[in-house]
């Protein structure tokens, strides 16, 4: 019987490269290789300024993915074993992904570094701590909300209503307890007491103008116009007033620079910037993109969750605001997750189940409608194989994808790393030469509520959109404001084209709500929350981290 393995098992027994071998293997040159320790290294952006501002343009392949199961379908992995297969098969690659939180690695959902025979290595520092960006843009945000604070205390010159303040404290991990919380508790010199709260680092706007920006001084400036609160008067008080995004971008200068990791099998890879894809773009560094499409001449990258949230983010608003191009899309799915969205209970999955299975497509094709036909895009659908998958299951969701023009393709880059997936990048190549260009969910010059409802009604389907009251309240206010022509950011839950997570499949004849719009003027985008989105998760009844433990060598177990 084969030996089981687990991620972290079997990342460890791999020998890896020194990165400076890796960033040969890219064509970096040492000056601008920074190195943290033996296997991690920073790129200085101004790389990407200088030598590389003339160089042409990778293929640029998206990998996104049909409504998940709570346990994910394996994204990231694919994305790490086509970017090893089309190394394997001779293609200059570079796969660029997000970095991952430590809220998810400490829940339920585990890390972002890919899974069996595609992973990205060191697995045990990048899920935990890394280079330390996150850490930076957590203090950048708090820095904020002491200057914040210590301005009102100092007097409110800026007349800073303590009702209308939007800026939260934030740390790194998955905490209910600090949702909503109460401060400046005691004496006169201990600050205002005043209602306040603590949000996930992934979720402060801060990430999302991290990932973003240009460069440093792009950063600055963006820094400058996120809106920290309102006056009396209810006009936006913003970082700019405050005088804080100098020492901000301060404390991100180091964090901007992307990382270079590897693979398992020696393939660059940048990992860089992590936006909440409930509550942002979910999408890695513009930066680290855009430098990754410079140096190789394919770059395979991911978007957070599903392709009605992640897709539609990555092309409305990371290409909107980059000018990146993406030239084949890969829609992942499982038929363990089209089997969950026709209904089957999640003990059930492993069963064969042929009518759950044909009931449950619909969600998949619609993913592939999008990405054709409101995207303009060609798209392969890989299936994450898995043990439990039977002949007769595989056969049938080839069926019915080829009957919309579009192949399936089995991955099997788990079991068998990136010889697991030339099959896919063979399919993947012949996309990317028909030479197709993207199109936009909608214009921005639309209103703002136009521009949801093109959204609702185009990627999840809906007959239309209801505003609560306060939304439309902040809709007008947000137009009067100048804001209206800015893209918009959906937040919605990730298990459903609805805004009721429980409403699997395709389904047809609903309305999406919008309960509360937030503007974020710094990353250049407005929020729409709908469902019970938050942004501060909390921990299961049983948390990943029970099993996470370190030995007398300093060795990690059970990270997956």
């Amino acid at each position: 019987m084969a030996e089981f393995l687990s991620d972290i098992e079997i990342a460890q027994k791999v020998e890896m490269q020194v990165i400076n071998t890796i960033a040969d293997k890219a064509g970096i040159p040492d000056k601008y290789v920074e190195n943290y320790g033996k296997y991690k290294a920073k790129i200085d952006y101004r790389y990407l300024q200088t030598e590389l501002s003339s160089e042409k343009d990778a293929n640029l392949i998206l990998v996104t993915a049909i409504n998940p199961t709570p346990a994910g379908e394996g994204k990231t992995t694919t994305t790490i074993g086509l970017g090893d297969a089309l190394s394997k098969i001779g293609k200059k690659t570079i796969i660029a992904l997000r970095e991952p939180s430590l809220g998810p690695v400490f829940g339920v959902k585990g890390g972002a570094a890919g899974g069996g025979y595609a992973q990205v290595v060191p697995m045990e520092d990048i899920n935990l701590h890394f280079t330390g960006d996150f850490h930076a843009i957590g203090a950048a945000n708090n820095l904020l909300a002491a200057m914040l604070d210590n301005h009102i205390h100092q007097g409110n010159e800026l007349d800073i209503d303590l009702k209308k303040i939007s800026w939260r404290r934030v740390v790194d991990m998955n905490d209910r307890q600090l949702r909503n919380i109460t401060d400046g508790l005691g004496g006169k010199g201990d600050g205002v007491v005043r209602q306040d709260g603590f949000d996930i680092t992934v979720a402060s706007e801060i990430m999302a103008v991290f990932c973003l920006s240009n460069d440093i001084m792009d950063l600055k400036q963006r820094l400058s116009k996120i809106i920290v609160a309102y006056n009396r008067k209810g006009e936006p008080v913003t970082c700019g007033q405050l005088n804080a995004q100098g020492a901000m971008a301060a404390l991100l200068k180091d964090a901007l620079k992307p990382n270079l990791v590897q693979t398992l099998e020696g393939t660059p890879t940048f990992i860089h910037g992590g936006p909440f894809a409930n509550i942002a773009h979910g999408c890695n560094s513009v930066i680290a993109t855009k430098m990754a499409s410079k140096i190789a001449d394919y770059v395979v990258t991911e978007a957070g969750f599903g392709a009605d949230r992640g897709a539609e983010k990555f092309i409305d608003i990371k290409c909107r605001l980059s000018g990146l191009k993406p030239k084949a899309v890969v829609i992942v799915a499982t038929v363990r997750a089209l089997k969950y969205n026709g209904g089957v209970a999640k003990a059930d999955l492993y069963h064969e189940n042929l009518e759950a299975l044909e009931k449950g497509l619909p969600n998949l094709l619609k993913h592939v409608e999008n990405i054709t036909t409101v995207f303009g895009l060609p798209a392969v659908v890989a299936i994450n194989a898995r043990t439990t998958d039977t002949q007769a299951e595989l056969d049938l969701v080839a069926k019915k994808c080829g009957e919309l023009g579009v192949n399936v393709a089995l991955s099997e880059v788990w079991a068998k790393g990136g010889e697991g997936g030339v099959k896919l990048a063979e399919e993947v190549l012949k996309l990317i030469e028909q030479g197709k260009e993207h199109t936009y969910v909608y214009d921005t010059n639309l209103t703002i509520k136009e521009k949801i409802e093109a959204i609702c009604r185009k990627i999840y389907g809906a007959d239309g959109v209801d505003f609560a009251p306060a939304a439309n309240k902040l809709i007008a206010e947000f137009e009067s404001l100048g804001f209206g022509n800015l893209p918009i950011c959906m937040a919605k839950n990730q298990y459903s084209l609805t805004d009721d997570q429980t409403v699997l499949g395709r389904p047809t004849g609903f309305r999406v709500t919008v309960r509360d719009l937030t503007i974020s003027a710094g990353a250049g985008f407005i929020v729409a929350l709908t469902g019970t989105i938050m942004k501060m998760p909390g921990l299961p009844k049983v948390p990943a981290a029970e099993k996470i433990d370190v030995d007398v060598d300093g060795k990690i177990s059970g990270l997956f």
